[in-house]
């Protein structure tokens, strides 16, 4: 490759197209991301291997959204800062807990599936938050009228389903849906840059958003290498 080639990846390397202070401000958004990952992880191997809360699935997913709206409702400030990222990493940890009962199903199918899964969804979010990042233009804005659109119908679809229990509705949910949050990485990344960009600073609030793009990822990947290992069983039997 050419000294020319080298520089050009070099500066693509730099984001010299994204300013500082935002370029900082991201920084702390990821820290928060790794610490809420790092509890949701915590939480689903107390919850799925310790036997901790195992039957309490719909409480820490109740008590999670009570968390986040405590955490709206907290101003973003320096004095208030650590108690935030405790609500975070709680979050997350409620998160993971909530995740248990599909975490154990996966395990009793085939423990690799769980490392399978996160590994895919590492490689998606960092590849997706990588082309938003990279992008000078901020056309992945655009984005949210429509995936929010998706997500309606999604939601719709779902609470018709618990009527007529279609395999169809729940595959295409699925496989919809994997699709819609890795597009969501590419929106809530470019999202996040133009509030910092308009005077918003409240990088624990913007990490959450990055999160649950990051939860969403993991699970559809979870449920389609589950599926796939549960057809592989039943044609060997």
């Amino acid at each position: 490759m050419s000294t020319q080639g080298f520089d050009r990846w070099a500066a693509i390397g730099k984001f010299d197209h994204i300013d500082a202070t935002v370029q900082t401000h991201l920084k702390s958004v990821y820290s928060c991301l790794f610490i809420a990952l790092l509890s949701a992880t915590a939480g689903a191997y107390v919850n799925t291997f310790m036997g901790f809360m195992q039957e309490a699935g719909f409480l820490t997913a109740i008590a999670s959204i009570g968390l986040i709206f405590w955490m709206k409702a907290t101003p973003h400030e320096q004095k208030n800062v650590p108690k935030r990222i405790g609500m975070l990493a709680g979050i997350g940890a409620l998160t993971g807990m909530s995740m248990g009962p599909l975490l154990r199903y996966a395990a009793f199918l085939d423990p690799s599936i769980i490392t399978t899964a996160f590994m895919g969804a590492c490689v998606i979010f960092g590849s997706f938050t990588l082309a938003a990042l990279f992008s000078r233009e901020r056309a992945y804005l655009y984005l949210g009228g429509t995936l929010m659109s998706v997500v309606g119908w999604m939601m719709l679809a779902s609470f018709a389903n618990l009527f007529f229990r279609s395999t169809i509705i729940f595959q295409a949910q699925v496989y919809i849906g994997l699709v819609v949050f890795c597009l969501f990485v590419l929106y809530d990344t470019q999202m996040i840059i133009e509030k910092r960009r308009m005077g918003d600073d409240d990088f624990i609030w913007h990490s959450v958003d990055l999160f649950f793009d990051f939860i969403q990822i993991f699970q559809k990947l979870l449920i389609i290498l589950s599926q796939k290992e549960e057809n592989k069983k039943k044609r060997r039997n």
